[in-house]
């Protein structure tokens, strides 16, 4: 695991990314005045909770796919793309916010990155394990 610092701290920036947003969640709350436990009645905040529910949404995906990339592959470059999936969450997070039409760019580029970490993990697990 030394050899494994910068997809830890990719990690930990992810959680972190996902802090951030459960911190505009009640930043919305106390904007609106809706207290939990209602989640609907004003359309900010419920845009910060569909933000929110979606990256959450992605981390099991993106989590995993990241590791065993790193694992597989090269761990920076595991760290790269797991860098530009959260930049592309920031500005989905970002974008849908300000206007649910301008979440397109966040989600794609996040996708994809998450595309590359899994596919790139699931081809190397299965090249290895047939002995390729």
């Amino acid at each position: 695991m030394d050899d494994l610092h910068l997809v830890s701290i990719v990690t930990l920036l992810a959680l972190l990314v996902y802090v951030w947003m459960g911190l505009r969640v009640a930043g919305a709350r106390r904007t609106s005045g809706i207290a939990a436990p209602a989640m609907t009645g004003d359309p900010v905040l419920e845009r910060h909770l569909r933000v929110q529910g979606n990256t959450l949404e992605w981390l099991p995906i993106f989590l995993p796919s990241l590791w065993l990339f790193a694992l597989y592959w090269d761990q920076r470059i595991a760290a790269g793309v797991g860098l530009v999936w959260i930049v592309g969450r920031i500005v989905y997070a970002l974008g849908y916010v300000a206007d649910p039409q301008k979440r397109e760019a966040g989600f794609l580029i996040q996708s994809l990155a998450a595309a590359v970490l899994l596919f790139g993990a699931l081809g190397r697990a299965a090249w290895v394990a047939l002995g390729l």
